[in-house]
Formats: structure tokens, sequence, C-alpha cells
């Protein structure tokens, strides 16, 4: 008989479209209707004025605030003002709008609130002839569509949000990308795919299984892995006895095939129009759903083993869009997680300060994929990077009884209930259990030292941003941190390495891949490219993100913010000095940063690297030559 998370996961994806998936659009809450909007609105021209996209101009307000004035021009070519009360930061020079008061000012002086396509048409005119405009508008109408969804769901916690364990804060953290303005865009999903696996809903999924012949599947795992065992476990003992029996009676043998699990919806919508020659053939068989079930991360395309949450996260191929990339696993990073893992694994520790950091390097520990270049090339396109697995460790393993993980975006969280005005900081119960300025210290202590530690000592970029560090904390005080995502999520000249003798081999990246994607790549001859993968990750999004947050609701200064997080760099570097050459090679205190252009990329595409010059609020702190 099945559990009743079974059941509940047996309705939600066997049948995904017997229930009206438009039907709350009918009941819809005007107010929550009116904010998801704005919020959409508002991000669009907050990225469009710091990306340089928009010309504007500001005068100040009181509280240190600005009215941001961008001019556009309606359907009768007449002058149209969009004002927004906003934030000028000190953390890279970044513009935080208040979308709830924007508004459009027409040529007679009157006021509105502006909807998306109007706002579009008025201040994106310029831009009519790009080939991606059509794209990134249908993204960020998704974006508003998806969202209002999530929000009228009815959601409620079951207890206060700073005591829900990291799963369900997964579902709990529904504010997602606070700067990109298609920041749940899934193009892809329908509303009713949204609902069964978008993580806002926390519906348990059962994922496929499938069966690769050998000759087509390319395969890797950590040297620490016995993956047979491994793979059998993650099956079922039991599911596999009977899949070898299928098999068998068959005339095959299990041997001769390499399982992989495959996302339900990647399932249906790619795998079976892409793959059907192999499924025709018997190199591809399809074995039915899972016995686990799972619930989406906040990434989507990443599941958390809802019935055994100590067993590994999978990481599953999708041909969706969301926030900027299309969730495919390309082969050579599925291959490469396992070698990266061993790698930075290897050096945490045979490195005395690593371990000492205690930081936790959630490691890719297998990877599978389906190896694309034995297709005819005239598949390849379609093919490419939609038949992957990444399985990584989950952070259960690593905690403590007495320790709560908590993933890093969500610390700026608000718990803001739409429609009913109510505005309650995420770490409000912390901050006054502990004090600010106690609590913020302990933050960047426990954050800073590994990641500028892997920079500095190991000469390897690491991108560190709010979802792929998760803070771990005991009764609300910051003890240390867990990183992952590294398939792709690292970046090293291998000239520059403080230890090349242990540099991996990877699998390298198919020019094809390079081609579609400027700004994906792990090797580098290029220093400041190395440290400005980690500085545009951790110190631009987490902690210039923490800092505006800390000042808003906390009146906490960002220049002191900065000078706390200066105070913890500093201090490594006068207790590593044998690291002195490399401070200056890797130097976080450049008076500028390059940081990824995001709203340019959805613009104009990929076909070059798309990046911006950002003035570094810890430039002001550089200490002396050493």
């Amino acid at each position: 008989m099945a559990t009743p998370l079974q059941a509940t996961a047996q309705a939600a994806t066997a049948t995904p479209h017997a229930f009206s998936p438009a039907a709350w659009l009918a009941t819809i809450d005007a107010p929550v209707h009116e904010k998801v909007q704005q919020r959409v609105v508002g991000q669009l021209l907050q990225t469009l004025l710091y990306e340089a996209v928009l010309p504007y101009h500001s005068q100040p307000l009181e509280h240190g605030q600005q009215l941001f004035v961008v001019v556009g021009r309606d359907g009768q070519q007449q002058r149209v003002e969009y004002r927004c009360k906003g934030l000028l930061s000190h953390s890279f020079e970044l513009i935080r709008l208040d979308p709830l008061s924007l508004e459009r000012v027409d040529s007679t002086g009157e006021t509105s609130l502006p909807d998306l396509h109007q706002a579009l048409a008025e201040l994106l005119g310029d831009y009519e002839d790009s080939p991606h405009l059509g794209r990134f508008i249908q993204e960020l109408e998704q974006t508003q569509l998806k969202d209002l969804q999530a929000r009228s769901q009815g959601y409620q916690a079951d207890r206060p949000a700073h005591e829900l364990d990291v799963d369900a804060l997964e579902q709990h953290f529904m504010d997602a990308h606070s700067y990109h303005p298609c920041y749940k865009s899934r193009i892809g999903f329908s509303l009713a795919d949204n609902r069964a696996f978008g993580p806002e809903f926390a519906t348990p999924i059962a994922v496929v299984w499938l069966a690769v012949a050998r000759s087509l599947a390319a395969v890797n795992h950590s040297r620490h892995l016995d993956f047979p065992t491994f793979i059998r476990q993650e099956l079922g003992a039991e599911r596999w006895q009977q899949v070898a029996r299928q098999l068998a009676s068959q005339g095959r043998s299990i041997d001769d095939f390499q399982l992989l699990p495959v996302h339900p919806w990647q399932w249906e919508n790619q795998i079976v129009p892409t793959f059907y020659p192999e499924l025709a053939s018997g190199e591809l068989i399809h074995l039915g759903t899972s016995d686990d079930l799972y619930k989406a991360q906040q990434s989507i395309r990443t599941l958390a083993n809802a019935t055994a949450r100590e067993r590994p996260y999978v990481k599953l191929a999708m041909n969706m869009t969301n926030t900027s990339s299309t969730r495919i696993l390309a082969r050579h990073t599925v291959l490469n997680g396992p070698i990266i893992t061993d790698w930075l694994q290897g050096l945490i520790a045979s490195d005395s300060t690593a371990r000492s950091l205690d930081f936790v390097i959630l490691g890719e520990v297998a990877g599978v994929s389906f190896d694309y270049p034995q297709l005819p090339e005239s598949r390849g396109p379609q093919a490419y990077g939609s038949l992957g697995a990444i399985w990584r460790e989950s952070i259960h393993q690593y905690l403590k009884a007495d320790e709560q993980a908590v993933p890093f975006n969500g610390l700026s969280h608000v718990e803001n209930r739409y429609g009913t005005g109510e505005q309650k900081p995420f770490i409000d119960a912390w901050i006054g259990r502990y004090g600010l300025l106690a609590w913020t210290r302990q933050l960047l202590q426990v954050t800073v030292p590994p990641i500028i530690h892997m920079l500095y000592a190991e000469g390897i970029g690491m991108e560190s941003h709010g979802q792929n560090i998760v803070l771990i904390v005991k009764q609300g005080w910051p003890q240390r941190i867990a990183l992952k995502d590294f398939h792709d999520g690292v970046r090293y000249s291998p000239a520059h390495l403080a230890r090349p003798e242990l540099c991996p081999e990877l699998v390298p990246l198919p020019a094809s891949h390079a081609k579609l994607n400027r700004n994906s790549f792990i090797l580098t001859d290029d220093v400041n490219a190395v440290r400005d993968f980690s500085c545009d990750c951790f110190f631009f999004i987490c902690l210039a993100e923490m800092a505006i947050f800390l000042r808003q609701h906390y009146q906490l200064d960002e220049a002191q913010f900065w000078r706390m997080t200066a105070e913890v760099i500093l201090a490594y570097q006068d207790a590593h000095p044998q690291h002195c050459d490399r401070f200056g090679l890797f130097d976080v205190f450049a008076p500028s940063y390059e940081v990824e252009a995001l709203t340019k990329r959805r613009l104009l595409g990929d076909a070059e690297r798309r990046f911006k010059s950002v003035p570094n609020p810890l430039y002001v702190y550089r200490p002396q030559a050493c």
C-alpha cells in the first residue's frame, strides 16, 4: 500500500493535468497580483539602470534614499517618466529600487501603476530589433505568472521560519533571485508543470529510471566510491533484482546497461521525442519510476531525497530555461564533477588551515551522461546535455545533532505575506538574541575565510553565490559553511595553482559549448578572471545583498559592514604571511571587479561576454604591500 507521501506524488506526477492549472486565476487576490507585477517591473528597471542599458537621473530624498527617474516614449511618442524610490548603495554602487513606489507619469502629469508590457514598449524601443527581445519578454511574462501562482497557493509554514529545517526552507524561500529580472521564468513549464515540480509547492516527485546501453553511456565517479554498490542503493536492492529479472526475460543482462534517473518532466518533454530511436532499438529502456520520493530545491533540477534525506541529492538535466540558462547538463560537466570533487576534498584534507576552517565541500560523487558524440551530427544539437545526472552528497550527513542548515540566499529573506503588510526578517530572532554586530561579525568569520583561503592558498576561484553556500548554525549562531555545485563552478589558471602537481586532468570543454556560452569555462590564463569568479559570486552577490539588507532592516551602515569584512580578510592575511605574494596576485582589494551583466545577456545574447566593471567597496581598506 502506498504511503501518504507516495500517494501525493502519484497524484501529482501521474496526472498533472487532472486539475485546472489556472483555476486560481479566477479568484486571484488583487493586491497580490499588483505587488508581483510591481516586483517584476521594478526589478527589470533596476537591472536596466545598473547595467547602463537605460540612462536615468536621480535626486536625493530623506534617509539616504534617491528618486530615480527614467524617460520613455508612449505610443504617440509623448514623453513619459518612470519614477521609483530606491537606494544607490555603497556596495558596488548597486541600485535597489522599492518596487512598491514605482509610478508612471504621462505627459499631462497623470500618474499610474505601469504594467509589464507598457513598460517594455515605452522603455526598450531601442532594442525592438534585437533577435533576443521576444525571448526576454516571454521570460518576464512567465516570471510574473509563475511567481503569482506561487503566491496564490495559500502556503503557510507550520512553525516560525527560523526553526524550519533546510529542506523545508527550500520551499519557504520563495523570493528567488533578488537581482535577475527573470527570476522565476521556467520556460518550458506549463502552470501544471510548475505546480507539480516547482520548489514552492514541495510536491513529492518520483523520478524515472532508465537503462542505457553501456556503449552509449559515459560514467565517472569519485575514486572513494564503490559505484556499482552505490547505483544499486540508489535504485533500491529489491528494484535492482526486479530490473535484472526484467532484462533477463528479454534475453539481456543488466551488466550491459548503465542505469540513471531522469526528471519526469524531462522524460515526457525531451527524452521520448529526442531518443525515440534508442527507445525503439532497446538501447534505452524505461524501467518505471523510483520507490524513493524527492522534492525540488530552489534550483528546480536538483532534487532532495524526501524518503531518506541522508541519501545524495540528484541533479538532473532539464531542457527548461530559468534565470539566464537552459538547465541542461553537458557531458563534460557531468564527468568533471567527481574529478573536481576529489581534487578539492584532497586539497582540503592535506591542508591544516583548510581543515581548521571546518568548511564542507558537498561532493559530486558520481555522474552519468549519454555519450552524445556517438550520435549523428544532425541529432547533436537537440540531444546535447539532455540526458544526464549528477549525485551530490546530502548536507544532512554533515550536520551534528544540534545544528541547522540554511541556504545563504535565505538570510536576507523577509517574511512578507503579500496582502497582509507583515514584514519580518528571517534572521530577526537571531539578531535579537545575539545582537546585530556580534551576529554579523560571526557570519563573516565563518563565510569569508574559506572562500579567500581557496583563492589565496590554492589559486581556485569558486562560484559561491547565494544558492551555492549553505550556512550551518547552532541556535542561530553561525558555525561553518558548506559549499556546493562545482562541476562547472570553479575557475583557475593552471600556471598559478599553488600545488600544480595535484591539478586534475579534466574532460575538455567542447568547442561547440564554448561558442554558445562564452561565460562558461573553467581554465583560464587570466588571474583576474579567477579572482573575479569568486568576487562576483561571493562579494558582489552574497555579501552585497547582506550589506544592503542589514542597512535597510537594521540600519547597519554599509561601510561598517565592508570594514568588518576587510578586517576578516586582513586577519587571515596577517595569520598566513606565507601567501603574501598571492595576496597581490589575487587582489580582492582591487579598485574594481568585473561582474556579469545578466540583463544584457538576455537582451543581446551570449555570443560575446557581457561584463560590467564595478567599484569595489573593499578598496578603501586596502593594506600596504607585504
